[in-house]
C-alpha cells in the first residue's frame, strides 16, 4: 500500500482517522460491519471523517443526501464538531461519559465508572475528547455543557472534592492522567460552551432527566 495515507474508521472499535494501516486494522479487525477506507492525504480523510459513511457514500456515487433532522437548533452551532457529556446515577454514584460526532450522533468514545461524580465525569470527557482530536488530526471544535469542566480544563486541574478510596482509585488515577496530560500537552482545539437554553440537550446527553 501506499506509504503516508490516512484511513478513516466509520464503523469499528474505535471511529477516527489514522495514520497508518496496521493502527486501522487493530480497529477492524473481527469487527462486524466495519466500515473504514484508506486517503491519499489528510485533508480528505477529514473531509470524509466529517460525513457518516452513508452519506460519504451517497455523495461519492452522486446522490442527493437524504434529509433528516438536524440537530441545529439555530444557526451557531457548528455541526462539524464532537460534543461530550456526563451522566451519574446519584452523586456520587455510577457515573460514565461519552464523546460524540455533533452532526450524527456518532459515539466516538465512552467510559464508566462504579463510582464517580458528574463533574469529574464533564471534565474527564473533555480530556478524553480533547485528546482524542489531537490523536486523530481533527481540527474540529469540542463542545461541553459544563462550565465547571470547562474552567477546570482551562486551569489544568480537577478541583472535585470527592474523597479517593478503594473504590474511587481507578477513576482519580485516569483523574491523574488527564491533569498530567494536560500540562504536558498545549490544547490546539476550540472549546466551546454548549446553548442548552437556546438549543436543547447537547448531542452527547445520555438522556436521563
Amino acid at each position: 500500500m501506499a506509504k503516508n495515507k490516512y484511513y478513516v474508521v466509520w464503523v469499528g472499535a474505535q471511529p477516527g482517522i489514522y495514520n497508518s494501516w496496521p493502527d486501522c486494522q487493530a480497529q477492524i479487525k473481527g469487527y462486524p460491519a466495519a466500515k473504514f477506507k484508506g486517503f491519499a492525504s489528510l485533508k480528505e480523510a477529514q473531509e470524509a471523517f466529517s460525513r457518516s459513511y452513508g452519506e460519504y457514500i451517497n455523495k461519492q456515487a452522486g446522490a442527493k443526501p437524504v434529509s433528516k433532522p438536524s440537530l441545529q437548533a439555530t444557526k451557531s452551532i457548528i455541526k462539524n464538531s464532537i460534543a461530550v457529556d456526563a451522566a451519574c446515577s446519584g452523586n456520587p454514584g455510577v457515573m460514565e461519559y461519552q464523546g460524540v460526532y455533533t452532526h450524527d450522533g456518532r459515539q466516538l468514545f465512552h467510559q464508566k465508572f462504579s463510582l464517580g461524580t458528574n463533574n469529574i465525569g464533564e471534565f474527564l470527557a473533555l480530556v478524553h475528547g480533547i485528546s482524542y482530536l489531537q490523536k486523530h488530526n481533527l481540527n474540529l471544535p469540542i463542545y461541553s455543557d459544563s462550565k465547571i469542566a470547562i474552567g477546570w480544563v482551562m486551569k489544568k486541574q480537577c478541583k472535585s472534592k470527592l474523597a479517593e478510596t478503594p473504590k474511587t482509585k481507578d477513576l482519580f488515577e485516569l483523574v491523574r492522567r488527564a491533569e498530567e496530560w494536560l500540562k504536558n500537552n498545549p490544547i490546539k482545539v476550540k472549546i466551546l460552551k454548549w446553548d442548552t437554553k437556546n438549543w436543547g440537550e447537547i448531542p452527547a446527553d445520555f438522556g436521563r432527566k
